[in-house]
């Protein structure tokens, strides 16, 4: 058996090793995304965000950070194959899997004017990326990088413009508030005198109110959720160096080819805090932040974890970043389709249909199941 080394200076010698440590890994990734997606819709929650959009930017970005990371390190390691297979099969792997569960489950209406733009963005990202990996030489150089990069930016803009108009809205809308009872009262206790009075004084020392939503808070709510998202976002980079490492070994070590790895293992691995996320909002009936944390995690992985990894490759060895057959040929494609299924029949209809989460879960079991038999030479595809 082969052995590596991990940075902590464990050397681990057989397969169940790499997958306790792979496990271990996923676990970290898990927990830690879930902490930190709860400090970060937490803080949006306070701040008086809408839901879509804390779904579509901050829990998008905190659920991603596995694939970024992930992505980002097999590309310092020379791994391309992991690092365009863990993109390209996490979006798969949240429309065709996790968001085909939400829908099944909460096929919800939605405002066009909330979702079009993102829904928009996402694909023609994706159709970028398809024809890049049509070309000939069949790399992502810096100025494609680059012009798929610009993707994720219009994103980020759209987003902060959308966060502004609700912002304006909500400052309109929100009515003065009446005093509850449990108010009145610890007023009528502050004016008076003795136990009460100094009790109700300290209870209202332990709140703050938030002037621009008008929320109460516990003040050790404060330094509990930035505690939560400080340790949450440590986790989430321990784990996926864990799952890179042990999933590159088990790779070599079974004659797996990475692209098959990335796609499967590591794709479904770093997309558990969306799948968290979207079985959270489904037991607490929230698709909006299902659907939003799922298109915008998607727009990511494709608009800004790719030209990342070209960026890497480019630094670190001086070459294009090189994209296989599988992506080329399935990857791509399938990705373009179960995101036209997803999307554009919800946009012409205003809402998501239970039908859509039933074609896109079986068009993922499809996909699986021609990559293994394309491994395995049952098949010839690529």
């Amino acid at each position: 058996m082969t052995s590596f080394l991990l940075s902590s200076g464990l050397s681990v010698t057989n397969t169940v090793g790499c997958l306790f440590l792979l496990a271990l890994g996923i676990i970290l990734v898990v927990k830690g995304g879930d902490w930190f997606v709860d400090a970060a819709s937490w803080i949006a929650e306070v701040s008086g965000i809408p839901t879509f959009i804390i779904g579509a930017t901050i829990v998008s970005v905190a659920t991603t950070l596995p694939e970024i990371l992930v992505s980002s390190i097999a590309a310092a390691q020379g791994s391309a194959g992991l690092a365009i297979g863990n993109a390209v099969g996490s979006v798969n792997c949240n429309i065709a899997l996790i968001l085909a569960i939400s829908l099944l489950f909460i096929p919800s209406k939605f405002k066009r004017k909330d979702y079009a733009a993102k829904m928009a963005l996402l694909l023609v990202a994706i159709s970028v990326l398809w024809a890049v990996s049509a070309t000939a030489d069949k790399v992502v150089n810096w100025w494609e990088a680059i012009i798929v990069l610009a993707i994720f930016l219009a994103f980020m803009v759209e987003n902060l413009l959308s966060a502004k108009k609700h912002a304006s809205q909500l400052a309109l809308e929100t009515p003065v508030e009446k005093p509850d009872s449990v108010q009145v009262a610890n007023s009528v206790f502050a004016n008076g005198n003795g136990a009460l009075s100094y009790y109700a004084e300290a209870q209202q020392r332990k709140k703050l109110t938030i002037k621009r939503t008008g929320m109460v808070i516990e003040k050790a709510d404060i330094g509990k959720n930035i505690l939560k998202f400080i340790i949450g976002a440590g986790c989430i980079v321990l784990g996926a160096q864990l799952m890179c490492d042990n999933g590159s070994e088990l790779a070599r070590i079974a004659s797996v080819p990475e692209d098959i790895i990335g796609v499967t293992i590591l794709a479904v691995g770093t997309s558990l805090p969306e799948l968290v996320t979207t079985i959270t909002s489904i037991i607490k009936k929230k698709a909006d932040l299902s659907v939003g944390n799922i298109i915008g995690a998607n727009v990511i992985d494709i608009s800004l974890i790719l030209p990342l990894c070209a960026f890497i490759s480019a630094g670190k060895f001086g070459t294009t970043l090189p994209i296989s057959a599988q992506s080329a040929v399935i990857d791509f494609p399938f990705c373009l389709a179960v995101a036209a299924v997803a999307l554009i029949p919800a946009l012409i209809a205003g809402r998501f249909k239970r039908w859509q989460g039933g074609a896109l879960l079986a068009g993922y079991v499809a996909y699986i199941t021609l990559l293994v038999l394309n491994t395995v030479k049952v098949i010839h595809i690529f």
